[in-house]
């Protein structure tokens, strides 16, 4: 999986094949086929392994966030979104695996092609609506729900643009590691609301 991600990312779809997959991974193509079906299969169970990897990365963070919203005060709105951020900043940033994940899904959102679909309806669509929420609740209703849906996807699209310019970043920089600063820019931004 962790080479089909590799590969996917690199080439995308239309250029990646199996052949080149499993000699990659060093194993062979009849047992790609075997778990897999097809190419598309592959690409399917590499969106779907991407969305199971932000869950575990960001899943518990994100259901406590979610559940303060039910709180009628809604006074930690500020503190749920900050810490939903930093748990987002770390997933994309420095976590194994997080250039060949923002490679595969920067390539969808780019060219939407078979696992559109999958990373909209269980990344995209529901990370969106909950930093909106939070967001619209921490501005204390001086922001509608589209400003806060656009507010939403700008902070997650600053992150994604973050790993995507690693390494020209890293160049600029010296190289060091800006998870820390990235995190405690965000918290300027939503201290802002």
């Amino acid at each position: 999986m962790d080479t089909a991600l590799a590969v996917f990312g690199s080439r995308g779809f239309s250029a990646a094949t199996t052949r080149q997959i499993a000699e990659t991974a060093g194993t062979n193509l009849p047992g790609l086929t075997y778990y897999f079906g097809n190419k598309e299969g592959l690409y399917l169970a590499c969106a779907h392994e991407i969305a199971a990897s932000f869950r575990q990365g960001v899943g518990a963070v994100a259901e406590v966030a979610a559940a303060s919203l039910s709180k009628p005060d809604g006074n930690d709105a500020t503190l749920w979104l900050k810490r939903l951020f930093a748990a987002l900043a770390h997933f994309l940033l420095s976590e194994e695996g997080a250039e060949d994940r923002a490679l595969f899904v920067q390539r969808e959102m780019a060219s939407p092609g078979p696992a559109f679909e999958i990373l909209y309806s269980e990344l995209w669509r529901p990370g969106i609506e909950l930093a909106a929420a939070l967001i619209e609740r921490a501005a204390a209703g001086s922001l509608s729900r589209a400003d806060s849906q656009v507010r939403a996807v700008m902070m997650i699209a600053s992150l994604t643009g973050f790993r995507s310019g690693q390494r020209i970043i890293a160049r600029a920089t010296g190289g060091a590691d800006h998870v820390e600063q990235v995190i405690a820019a965000l918290d300027a931004q939503i201290d802002a609301l």
